[in-house]
């Protein structure tokens, strides 16, 4: 069986407050695209798990999600058959566009089907969810408020889309990194409920106004290219940018086909990963 593990790009994150378990309550736009990993995947009569991937940065062992989902399930339903995988690495890791997530998420979904273990979403979720955080929303792939750790859900309704180009440097941001140098007396709040509103009017301009990301400011530190992306980006003509996640990857958004293309080759001589993408249509 061969699964598409789609990328996630946030629209907008706040880091609303700091939570007693040592994580931070989260509240989030967080939108499906079309840049995906291939995976494959069989069944095979000897027990265990092979994984294996064209990239040299991934582990293919219990380090990697997909080892630890695939784990999960097998230890879950007490499935004696082994499996073997292969990630077709698209996503960039470090990014903050979910690359680990999704694939974990799509192993969940293709070893449902293998296996017919009639999970729905909400067990594959439950039994996921603390695997790897953004894996919940990876499951569903729909365009929502994403809140608490990022298990709880505001489907948006909305058939906005434009184009959008990914820009990584080469350096990543370890999500645990941003968080830790996050300084919550003087982080930024964008409005997540004004650019829900605007993606459900279809407004252009006010997805655009609304951009933002508590976390930007302190992957910079780390990170300086991003805000160099951004700058550049907004001086090619893009409307809006804004980096994803925690990082390190920035999204720039475009109506105009002549600026995306002019921004692809530019960016393309300069920097590690640069992609054009849409937002992912709801499927399952």
């Amino acid at each position: 069986m061969k699964i598409r593990a789609f990328a996630k790009i946030n629209l907008a994150l706040d880091v609303v407050s700091e939570r007693d378990d040592g994580y931070h309550e989260l509240k989030m736009i967080m939108a499906p695209i079309t840049l995906h990993d291939l995976i494959t995947i069989e069944v095979t009569d000897k027990p265990g798990i092979i994984l294996t991937t064209n990239s040299s940065r991934i582990p293919t062992d219990e380090r990697n999600i997909m080892y630890k989902v695939a784990q999960a399930v097998m230890e879950k339903y007490k499935i004696t058959k082994g499996i073997k995988m292969h990630c077709m690495k698209h996503i960039p890791s470090q990014a903050g566009l979910a690359g680990g997530s999704a694939d974990g998420a799509a192993v969940i979904k293709a070893m449902n089907r293998l296996f017919k273990l009639h999970m729905s979403y909400e067990d594959m979720v439950e039994l996921t969810k603390d695997i790897g955080s953004d894996i919940p929303f990876c499951i569903y792939n729909r365009l929502a408020v994403v809140s608490g750790k990022g298990e709880q859900f505001e489907f948006i309704h909305s058939s906005f889309n434009t184009n959008f180009l990914l820009v990584k440097p080469s350096r990543g941001v370890s999500t645990k990194r941003s968080f830790n140098a996050l300084d919550m007396s003087t982080a930024l709040h964008p409005d997540i409920y004004k650019m829900k509103a605007a993606l459900i009017h279809e407004d252009y301009q006010g997805v655009v106004d609304t951009l933002g990301n508590t976390l930007e400011e302190p992957s910079i530190d780390f990170v300086p290219e991003i805000a160099t992306i951004k700058k550049e980006m907004l001086e090619l003509g893009f409307d809006g940018a804004l980096m994803s996640g925690s990082g390190s990857c920035v999204f720039g958004m475009t109506n105009d086909e002549e600026i995306l293309h002019k921004g692809y080759k530019y960016f393309k001589e300069s920097y590690y990963f640069v992609r054009t993408t849409k937002l992912l249509s709801h499927q399952d």
